[in-house]
């Protein structure tokens, strides 16, 4: 069976709570612990919103390299997963994750504290079968 089908995991579901409420850190230790004993493409989804998680720790700190960069390479690695995958539209999150990153380099370093918060992503279900695109 193709894992991305399967039951959302509790841990899964706390941590997406704790993302779109700006919990990040918290997030982060959450899905660490599902990415530590994951394999193929979970381990690819795990690290990749574990990335975007930190991203926007790091963004909200200050850290611009630090959540550019984690940016970048989560939405790397959210290609390799299916657009959808345990309850998270993994292709709504890498074009959110790459909209943002797009504008925080456009905004540089010194000006990344003006980025507008309707930009940084949040978790969403995959769109069902009928909804328009």
């Amino acid at each position: 069976m193709d894992p991305c089908r399967e039951e959302t995991p509790q841990e899964l579901l706390q941590a997406i709570e704790e993302f779109n409420s700006g919990a990040w850190f918290e997030c982060h230790e959450t899905l660490e612990e599902l990415w530590v004993g994951s394999k193929g493409e979970m381990r690819d989804f795990y690290q990749g919103v574990l990335q975007i998680a930190v991203a926007l720790h790091h963004w909200r700190n200050g850290n611009f390299k630090g959540a550019e960069g984690l940016l970048e390479r989560a939405c790397d690695m959210l290609r390799r997963v299916s657009a959808a995958c345990q309850g998270v539209d993994v292709a709504r999150l890498v074009e959110d994750a790459g909209v943002m990153r797009a504008a925080l380099v456009s905004l540089g370093a010194e000006r990344m504290a003006e980025l507008d918060p309707v930009l940084v992503p949040t978790l969403h279900p995959p769109p069902r079968a009928g909804d328009a695109p």
